[in-house]
């Protein structure tokens, strides 16, 4: 299977389970990594046949920044939603980052990836 990856996309949301976290927001980052069959679009050198990169990232984008959640795990199964309703897509992994998650030691990062495919 081919592989269509988005990394380090950045947006604001106001996810979280503390209230400061739903009041302020943070920056997250996500990273989505599709797999599906690329052949078609190589063949004919056509964009409508494979999945548009960039439309991709702003319906990514707008979940995050759309309805707040508690979990990092329920929006990045939301954004594997949105990867999956391209019916070539076949299977998605979403990473979803939260460098500035509410931890009172020094840390890289947080992060839940998740994986989801058509049957």
């Amino acid at each position: 299977m081919d592989r269509i990856e988005l990394r380090g996309l950045r947006a604001r949301g106001n996810h979280g389970v503390l209230p400061a976290e739903r009041e302020l927001g943070q920056e997250f980052v996500v990273d989505v990594v599709l797999g599906l069959d690329l052949r078609p679009a190589a063949e004919k050198d056509d964009v409508s046949l494979t999945v548009h990169y960039g439309e991709l990232a702003t319906s990514l984008v707008d979940v995050v920044t759309g309805e707040p959640v508690d979990l990092i795990e329920t929006l990045a199964e939301r954004l594997a939603d949105v990867c999956l309703a391209d019916l070539r897509v076949r299977s998605a992994e979403v990473t979803v980052h939260k460098p500035a998650a509410p931890i009172p030691h020094p840390f890289a990062d947080v992060a839940v990836t998740i994986f989801r495919s058509r049957g």
